[in-house]
């Protein structure tokens, strides 16, 4: 399976960028989406969707541009023989179904929530306006469709190149949003050692396996969710 998250940690000795570009320059206040789509009444419409369940299914029409608020989005891909691959891992700030924009007619993944989530929904017509009539829209979307393709070819590597413990610890730090974020979000909702044996390509047992060593060494702790400590940085940063 290629799990493709939100922020990449390069491996050792293959050197992969890990930073993304500001998307201000110094001493600009920051174009806040959310507050934009909220003034220019752009996705009234917000749904909410608990763990586990479907957002949009593949094969679905695909007509609106979702815009994470809360929560997580596992996008995930079945062959003609029922295989199945995760191939995207979303959270808060990020789009999904935006390859409408382009003339996607249909959904090519299925999006299921991974915790509980919330989404705004965007119209097609209306995004393809906004994008047109806003510049700082436009120009904030432009950055973060690049940023997502850089994702995408570091997570390729990761997937390649790194032992299933460091993908692990990886994608616990991604789902807490560290790089993502000034104020990570230390405490994750609870989410199965399934879900993440599916996000990494591995299974259960190793998941298992993993977290146990992870909380003996003070990395990670279990209060209800899972309580992610900065020192966990150091499995994908070790050679």
């Amino acid at each position: 399976m290629v799990c493709y998250c939100m922020l990449s940690f390069p491996p050792p000795k293959r050197r992969v960028s890990a930073s993304v570009p500001p998307l201000k320059a110094p001493g600009k206040i920051a174009f806040d989406v959310k507050v934009f789509l909220d003034s220019a009444g752009l996705g009234r419409r917000v749904e909410k969707f608990k763990a586990k369940e479907t957002i949009f299914a593949q094969g679905d029409p695909a007509k609106n541009v979702l815009y994470i608020q809360d929560g997580g989005v596992k996008l995930t891909v079945v062959n003609r023989t029922g295989k199945e691959a995760v191939v995207a891992i979303l959270g808060p700030g990020d789009f999904v179904g935006e390859a409408c924009l382009a003339g996607q007619a249909v959904c090519v993944a299925t999006a299921t929530a991974v915790t509980s989530t919330s989404v705004r929904v965007i119209e097609k017509h209306e995004m393809v306006r906004a994008l047109h009539e806003e510049h700082e829209l436009s120009d904030r979307f432009i950055a973060y469709m690049l940023a997502r393709n850089i994702r995408v070819e570091s997570d390729l590597v990761d997937q390649l190149f790194n032992s299933s413990e460091k993908r692990l610890a990886r994608t616990l730090l991604l789902l807490a949003q560290y790089g993502a974020t000034e104020h990570p979000q230390k405490t994750l909702p609870k989410i199965s050692q399934e879900t993440l044996a599916e996000m990494i390509g591995t299974t259960r047992s190793r998941v298992n396996f993993f977290m146990n060593k992870f909380r003996k060494l003070g990395f990670i702790q279990y209060n209800g969710g899972i309580h992610i400590n900065d020192s966990l940085l150091s499995v994908v940063l070790h050679d």
